[in-house]
């Protein structure tokens, strides 16, 4: 299906390219917000990739699949960012998540509590690794195409797999003893 855009966006139609966006920007996004930590800085690491692709569409060589070469395009991107920019210290406030909720949004509060303790888990690990846990287990890519997307050797995404699973075990464990979480 990527390919009939790609033919119509190179023979001029002005809409085609929409396509694009609408089918990876949310998983760029994703990708972006993994090794920049910050969503402005995600949102224009994704436009940024997105005015990449268009403007070198016709250098797509066909090698590998369009998602594949996209995503190193915004890995690439987010990765200039990052260079670019210092790291922020996120700061959390107890205060403003002590609110009082009935009976019926307790399930709904664990469930957002815990997806933002993972989120705030994978904001703190290194970058690398963070992508890696993203792509391999939450957007369910195979190895090779992490190693594809990246540029990383197999054994090599492997590694970086299995040292980003042991930072996320020890980080989560981390934030679940603070006293946010009530040990």
């Amino acid at each position: 299906m990527d390919q009939v855009y790609i033919d119509k966006v190179l023979a001029g139609d002005p809409y085609a390219f929409t396509y694009f966006l609408t089918t990876y920007k949310h998983m760029a996004y994703s990708v972006a917000h993994s090794i920049v930590k910050q969503e402005h800085l995600a949102e224009e690491v994704v436009q940024d990739a997105f005015m990449r692709c268009y403007q070198s569409l016709a250098a797509f060589k066909k090698q590998s699949k369009f998602s594949t070469w996209f995503y190193r395009i915004v890995v690439n991107c987010a990765f200039s960012t990052a260079r670019r920019l210092k790291p922020e210290p996120i700061e959390f406030s107890a205060e403003e998540h002590d609110i009082v909720w009935d009976e019926n949004a307790f399930d709904r509060l664990l469930k957002k509590e815990q997806e933002q303790l993972i989120q705030e888990a994978l904001l703190m690990i290194p970058a690398n690794e963070a992508l890696a846990l993203r792509l391999y287990y939450l957007e369910e890519l195979s190895i090779q195409e992490l190693c594809d997307i990246t540029g990383w050797t197999e054994s090599n995404a492997k590694v970086i797999l299995f040292r980003a699973r042991k930072h996320l075990y020890g980080t989560l464990r981390r934030l679940m003893k603070e006293e946010y979480y009530g040990t």
